[in-house]
């Protein structure tokens, strides 16, 4: 079996894109300060946990559910482009959770960092990608994750205010893009 670079960095980046670990960053800033730390390795865990367990149980729960995978990726890929419209206007769509006496797990783990956006594209890729390409995109990303969390405040210095912004608004971008072709791919399925 040969791996499509490809697809993987198709993967790779959707998730990494709705994640938004980068545009969280000033967020986990005021979080590490409020709750004096964020516990880096328990975080990424607990996210990871979510996002793979999600991956593999899922589909059989969407059943139960009397739901398929396309209908999920039509109804994500909305979830997903409201995601991006939020990133490129500035405008909160998606209310979070103000509470941040519950540790890193809550609200860090979930849901800032597998948040319902990054579990609906998880099951909506799911409709377009196998697997093993999903799996290795979420474990790339929760690298990237876990470095993020350890360096917050390098992280800050480098990219100031300006950078952060902009780079939130190319990854929405990405995002609308990424919706576009997931609803249009599966939408033209219920045709059939």
């Amino acid at each position: 079996m040969s791996l499509s670079f490809d697809q993987l960095l198709t993967v790779t980046f959707t998730l990494f894109a709705v994640i938004d670990i980068v545009g969280s960053i000033p967020l986990l800033i005021a979080l590490k300060e409020k709750m004096g730390g964020i516990k880096t390795t328990q975080a990424t865990l607990v996210s990871g946990l979510l996002m793979i367990g999600f991956l593999f149980v899922g589909e059989p729960f969407l059943k139960t559910l009397g739901l398929d995978v396309r209908s999920f990726a039509v109804g994500g890929s909305v979830v997903i482009f409201l995601l991006g419209l939020e990133m490129v206007l500035g405008h909160e769509i998606f209310k979070g959770d103000k509470d941040t006496n519950a540790g890193s797990v809550v609200p860090i783990a979930f849901p800032i960092i597998a948040g319902s956006g990054t579990l609906t594209t998880i099951m909506s890729l799911k409709a377009n990608f196998e697997t093993v390409y999903i799996l290795s995109g979420i474990l790339i990303n929760l690298l990237v994750v876990y470095l993020v969390l350890h360096s917050l405040k390098f992280i800050e210095r480098i990219l100031g205010p300006a950078g952060l912004l902009a780079i939130r608004k190319f990854f929405g971008v990405i995002l609308l893009a990424i919706a576009v072709k997931i609803f249009s791919s599966n939408i033209a399925a219920f045709g059939k």
